[in-house]
C-alpha cells in the first residue's frame, strides 16, 4: 500500500474516532441562501457542546479560458467586507440543478460567454469550521461571446487578463477570493502540465 492510499485509510479512520454525534438542532435562522443552525452534540470523550454552523446548497465557480491563454474575470462588491473584489464567476446551485448545469447557467448569466469544453478541476470546502459549502470548480474553454443576464441586484464588471497577471496579483495578496486563488492555481499547473508533455 502507497503512503497516500495508508493516509486516505487512516483519515477515514480518524472521521470515526473523532466523530461528533448530534443529539439536538435548532435552527436560528433561515434565509433566501443561508440556514444557520445550532446543534448539541455529543464529543469523542462523551461529553457534549454546541456546534453553529450554516447550511448552504453549494456552488460551482468556472475558470474561463479564452484562446490566446487570458482568463475572463469579473469585479464584484462583497457587502460583508464592504469591497469589490476581482473573483472568477460562480454562483449558488439551485435545488435539482447539477454543479455542471450550474456553471454552465452562471457563466452565461455573469459574463455572456458560452462553452464547448468544460473540465471539473476540484472541489473545495472554502469555510468548514462554519459551513459545510463545497464549491465545484470548472475550466471552461471554446469561449463564444454573447450576452449578460444578470440578475436585477446583481452588478459585475467582467474583463479579462494574462492568467500570469493574476497570478502576480495573487501573490501580492490583491486577489485574496480563496475559489478564484484555487482555480487560478489548478489552470496554471493543467498549463504547465500540458507544456511538458509537449515538450
Amino acid at each position: 500500500m502507497s503512503a497516500y492510499d495508508h493516509a486516505l485509510e487512516e483519515l477515514a479512520r480518524s472521521s470515526e474516532r473523532l466523530r461528533e454525534e448530534p443529539l439536538a438542532s435548532e435552527t436560528v435562522f433561515k434565509g433566501k441562501l443561508l440556514d444557520v443552525r445550532r446543534d448539541i452534540v455529543r464529543l469523542p470523550d462523551g461529553t457534549t457542546s454546541t456546534r453553529e454552523y450554516i447550511v448552504h446548497p453549494g456552488a460551482a465557480m468556472i475558470v474561463p479560458v479564452l484562446p490566446d491563454g487570458q482568463v475572463i474575470l469579473l469585479r464584484q462588491y462583497r457587502y460583508p467586507v464592504h469591497r469589490a473584489f476581482i473573483e472568477f464567476p460562480a454562483g449558488k446551485i439551485d435545488a435539482g440543478e447539477s454543479p455542471l448545469a450550474t456553471a454552465q447557467r452562471e457563466l452565461t448569466e455573469e459574463t455572456g460567454y458560452r462553452a464547448s469544453k468544460w473540465t471539473e478541476l476540484t472541489t473545495i470546502h472554502n469555510a468548514i469550521g462554519y459551513a459545510d459549502e463545497r464549491i465545484v470548480l470548472y475550466m471552461a474553454e471554446g469561449l463564444e461571446r454573447g450576452t449578460q443576464k444578470l440578475d436585477d441586484n446583481e452588478f459585475v464588471e467582467v474583463f479579462s487578463a494574462p492568467l500570469e497577471r493574476l497570478l502576480a496579483w495573487i501573490e501580492a495578496g490583491q486577489v485574496t477570493d480563496v475559489k478564484t486563488v484555487i482555480g487560478a492555481f489548478f489552470v496554471e499547473r493543467r498549463r504547465k502540465g500540458a507544456a511538458a508533455v509537449s515538450g
